[in-house]
């Protein structure tokens, strides 16, 4: 009786596991930013970029903000200036072969105290640099996971061999042209495909 009750744990055990790794497969987390430093989970690079270095009134940086679960990033923008400015985060996906996943997952809230943007663009670029794009809106100073399926891009990127994720905070759509928006999570799942 002890040996058949060890052998149902022991099968319970491993029921769990698999449950577990086949729910993982489902997901693949390109960056959660808990290491504090690059790159990202997949290996790329990321950083911060402006369309006119040379204007003093367009700016980004990025670093990591520590909170109880973990490192998000942080993204300090300016987009205010009387010339056209946008602006945001680049992160490489080392031509990733994104099409057995249905969606692009992030969490992102903005920071109440500096100010944030409700809406800005998410950019998936193919080796041949053709993108996609898809506006986010509706951010919030509280975390919220945003899910997007990639039918939903606009474009003709290529999801078999994606080389560049890239957010951009336009003037023309920002609510607010300077602020701060983090972002954590950053995944292709297969929910929604």
């Amino acid at each position: 009786m002890v040996s058949l009750s060890r052998s149902i744990l022991a099968l319970s055990i491993v029921g769990m596991a698999a449950g577990n790794v086949f729910a993982a497969a489902t997901d693949l987390m390109v960056a959660d930013f808990d290491s504090g430093r690059k790159p990202n989970n997949i290996g790329g690079d990321f950083g911060c970029w402006i369309k006119d270095p040379g204007d003093p009134m367009q700016g980004c940086i990025e670093s990591f903000d520590r909170g109880a679960k973990g490192n998000a990033l942080r993204i300090i923008y300016s987009v205010d200036s009387d010339k056209p400015a946008f602006g945001g985060l680049w992160m490489r996906l080392q031509n990733l072969d994104a099409a057995k996943f249905g969606t692009l997952a992030l969490r992102v809230k903005g920071d109440a105290g500096m100010g944030y943007t409700k809406i800005f663009k998410v950019e998936l670029k193919d080796a041949m640099d053709v993108s996609s794009h898809y506006y986010v809106r509706g951010v919030t100073d509280q975390w919220q996971d945003i899910t997007i399926p990639l039918k939903d891009f606009e474009g003709m990127a290529n999801t078999r061999k994606l080389k560049e994720l890239v957010l951009v905070i336009e003037d023309t759509t920002a609510t607010a042209k300077r602020g701060v928006i983090y972002i954590d999570d950053v995944r292709f799942t297969k929910i929604g495909s």
